[in-house]
């Protein structure tokens, strides 16, 4: 079953939550480098997610990310109990 943007921009807020680099990113929200890079694009534009510089660029998600994230599963619980 194909996932939905908002199902993909809740895995990568979840995966970020931690720090991760856009490899980590690619393998746990099961996507392909060209795919993430336009939702990366899209979350930190909305300050969903920052980048911090370093050796490796790592990505965290926003005080409004998380508290997206945190909408995100009460909704997907709402409909689950459907």
């Amino acid at each position: 079953m194909k996932r939905s943007r908002h199902m993909i921009i809740s895995e990568i807020l979840n995966i970020c939550s931690n720090g991760a680099s856009k490899t980590k990113i690619v393998y746990q929200a099961n996507l392909n480098f060209r795919t993430v890079n336009p939702y990366i694009d899209l979350l930190m534009k909305n300050d969903l997610i920052t980048v911090k510089q370093g050796s490796t660029l790592i990505y965290e998600t926003t005080d409004r990310g998380l508290v997206l994230l945190e909408n995100f599963k009460q909704i997907n619980n709402e409909l689950t109990g459907i």
